[in-house]
């Protein structure tokens, strides 16, 4: 396995999370219902764990969740534009279901953060006003995703020419090769 690459793409991962501003913060997540139309939503990266399992929070009630129980497979895309490094993660979607977990997840929310999770409709609802969107008070509809990726590629932008490598997991290992760019 490429383990320079590898490191250096489990470190860009993991500053996604702790680095403020850090481009990988944010990423583009795909999901696959039962229509089988690709959908796509920017999400925030809460955590990154040893073996690479990705992290992110969002309402219940999200499209995301019922797309993930119709179909756990799930894409994410990260891009650093300074660095000219676009990491793609395919990987298998779980949804926490463990008050405690959740709990001392969501006792890391800062409050402002935490009204996100408590619109009185689902997220996607029709309203006839943005200013009047209302929240609960004693009620939340905060849940966690865990994504443990199997893919992940690995493509560098630079000159005379790209770099791409293919990282799979099989057995609980990572295996790697390299692509035509």
């Amino acid at each position: 396995m490429n383990t320079v690459i590898w490191k250096e793409l489990s470190k860009e991962l993991r500053d996604g999370v702790t680095e403020k501003g850090h481009p990988f913060r944010y990423c583009t997540m795909a999901t696959v219902g039962l229509e089988r139309m690709p959908r796509l939503r920017t999400v925030v990266l809460r955590k990154v764990s040893d073996n690479l399992d990705l992290s992110i929070y969002t309402d219940q009630r999200s499209k995301k969740i019922m797309h993930i129980k119709e179909n756990n497979r799930v894409s994410l895309l990260f891009y650093h534009p300074e660095k000219m490094v676009q990491i793609k993660i395919e990987g298998l979607a779980g949804i926490h279901t463990d008050p405690k977990t959740l709990e001392k997840h969501w006792n890391k929310i800062k409050p402002g953060g935490r009204k996100d999770y408590t619109t009185s409709e689902a997220p996607g609802s029709d309203i006839l006003d943005p200013h009047a969107v209302e929240y609960l008070e004693d009620n939340n509809y905060f849940c966690m995703v865990e994504i443990e990726p199997f893919k992940i590629e690995y493509l560098k932008l630079q000159q005379p020419g790209h770099l791409r490598i293919k990282y799979s997991k099989i057995d609980h290992s990572w295996k790697s090769e390299f692509l035509v760019p």
